[in-house]
């Protein structure tokens, strides 16, 4: 269950033989969910929420949060289930599954993702009492990395009911995607992320306009020529790009919008590095950062803010800076652009130890039964 949420990359170690010749993985459609799920090799089940009965669009996303958004007659979809995995405390559709599990007699999994313990105090009026019903009746915990498992045992979870179960990433060396090819002969620098505050684009526009400007003495020649490619769609676009050409620089960044997967892995391949500039907010930071994973694993050299879980999920293979501190991040760029790095050893988080981890839980809860 994953509301509006289904997407190709997050659902991918389903497919794996680990689970997929072992289990019968169900996942539920809705109407308007947000991303493209065609390329899923998964059944699923078309399902009807409040939001779907809505116009399309920002007037249903308003409307939808007066009554709140809901599955509608969710317990016939879920009858036949022996477990049901969702995923985070304070989700309406977690919610939900909580409040049916004991009437339908499934387990419940659930995964977690969030870093910082928001327990009530920061949580709004409507989701705590979501809180309330899936600490009490998850099963398994299945945190996406220490962090959030950390954070778990603050919300009030119990050690014995987590396990941490790092999302995979393909590996996407043998892929025809990213076959070896000549690189841009210019330097590219790839910032993907929602086009938010808190992905922080714009420091790397500023680290970027440092770098074109000669402004970092020991930059390399080929700096001067560097350019960002900026995947993603949000609020901020505008704003960025103005941003952009009052900086010096706007010919020099593209907004790509959104891009289909297996259009990112051309992407990677063509980038000299990837950034991720995340900065945390009261309620945020970053808690994963499935596109570093992705470049690591498609060997890109990556630099990346310290917020939140980023330096757990890369490891050392990134260079890091402090988030906010773009002149720190305009010098990596700098050492990062002097030579291209040969390609690293593949990923860090495959997707067959995710698979794997995933029917281990599975696997414990069904014994257990």
């Amino acid at each position: 269950m994953r509301g509006h949420q289904a997407n190709p990359w997050e659902l991918a170690p389903w497919q794996e033989h680990t689970i997929a010749d072992r289990f019968d993985v169900i996942f539920l459609r809705s109407r308007r969910g947000w991303f493209d799920v065609r390329s899923l090799e998964l059944s699923s089940r078309r399902t009807w929420t409040r939001r779907d009965l809505l116009p399309p669009g920002r007037l249903g996303d308003l409307l939808v949060r007066v009554p709140g958004d809901r599955y509608l007659r969710l317990a016939p979809a879920l009858a036949d289930a022996d477990i049901v995995h969702s995923q985070e405390l304070g989700y309406w559709y977690s919610m939900q599954a909580a409040k049916l599990k004991r009437r339908l007699g499934f387990r419940l999994v659930l995964t977690v993702w969030e870093t910082i313990p928001m327990l009530d105090a920061y949580r709004n009026v409507r989701t705590r009492p979501y809180r309330a019903a899936t600490l009490k009746q998850t099963d398994l915990f299945l945190a996406a990395t220490e962090r959030a498992r950390t954070a778990l045992l603050l919300e009030g979870a119990t050690g014995g009911r987590i396990r941490v179960c790092a999302p995979g990433v393909a590996d996407p060396r043998s892929s025809s995607a990213v076959a070896v090819a000549p690189g841009a002969p210019d330097p590219i620098i790839l910032s993907p992320g929602r086009l938010v505050w808190e992905k922080g684009h714009q420091d790397v526009v500023r680290a970027l306009a440092l770098l074109r400007r000669g402004l970092l003495s020991s930059a390399p020649a080929s700096a001067a020529r560097a350019s960002i490619r900026i995947v993603g769609t949000g609020p901020e676009r505008q704003r960025l790009e103005s941003y952009a050409r009052e900086l010096g620089v706007g010919d020099a960044v593209e907004f790509l919008g959104f891009v289909a997967h297996d259009e990112m892995l051309r992407l990677y391949r063509d980038a000299a590095c990837v950034v991720l500039a995340s900065l945390p907010t009261w309620s945020w930071e970053e808690q994963f950062g499935m596109v570093i994973a992705e470049a690591i694993a498609a060997g890109v050299p990556v630099a990346a803010s310290t917020s939140g879980a980023i330096p757990e999920v890369a490891g050392d293979r990134a260079r890091y800076f402090a988030p906010g501190d773009w002149p720190s991040l305009a010098q990596i760029l700098s050492e990062l652009l002097s030579q291209r790095a040969a390609p690293g050893p593949g990923p860090r988080h495959s997707l067959t130890d995710t698979a794997e981890c995933l029917a281990a839980a599975y696997e414990e809860l069904l014994s257990a039964a």
